[in-house]
């Protein structure tokens, strides 16, 4: 059986298709799966998205999610593990991303001790959503379902500084989730 040029590409454009069509529904997916965010935003946009990665090791896809009103304050931030990770680890490398971003050591404790109270282990698949109402301060989710909330800006911009901060240790990431967009006010109130 002879293969012909045309039919390589055929087969080839076919594939692509069929992948970007995976992708496509992959990311319809995950959108019908936060419709919580969608409803607390009202609607949400997804403004950016990346992944972190750590030696290698893909730690956990991230998706910013901004209202699609402008000038609004409301946001959200929802990892997608691909790693095992204990609530404690999840907690204390929040409160040493805090610290580097200039949160003082007995506030970053402080706070990192409410986040160990109720911050779950992760499993590859499940997410952690955190999204910031103003007059609410941060309430988090796992996989859909509310576990906390902390009240007050000051939290809220340590914990979302992590990744949006111009002193984030992900600068990569932070890009990803900006694109040309501004950080949420919170975290930058005035944007060239």
């Amino acid at each position: 059986m002879k293969v012909t040029s045309l039919a390589i590409k055929q087969t080839v454009i076919g594939l692509l298709l069929l992948i970007s069509m995976l992708s496509s529904l992959s990311s319809i997916s995950h959108a019908r799966e936060l419709a919580y965010v969608d409803e607390a935003l009202k609607p949400a946009k997804l403004q950016g998205s990346g992944k972190l990665t750590w030696w290698g090791l893909h730690v956990y896809d991230a998706y910013l999610y901004r209202s699609s009103s402008p000038n609004t304050s409301e946001f959200a931030l929802d990892l997608r593990y691909h790693r095992s990770l204990a609530g404690n680890a999840i907690a204390n490398r929040s409160v040493e991303e805090m610290k580097k971003i200039g949160v003082p050591d007995a506030q970053a404790q402080n706070w990192g001790k409410q986040l160990a109270s109720f911050m779950p282990n992760v499993e590859p698949g499940q997410n952690i959503t955190a999204i910031y109402l103003p007059k609410q301060g941060t309430t988090f989710y796992y996989d859909g379902r509310p576990i906390a909330q902390i009240p007050g800006a000051d939290f809220s911009k340590a914990f979302f500084g992590i990744w949006l901060d111009t002193k984030t240790s992900a600068p990569k990431l932070r890009e990803q989730l900006l694109g040309q967009s501004c950080p949420p006010p919170i975290i930058q109130e005035a944007c060239n």
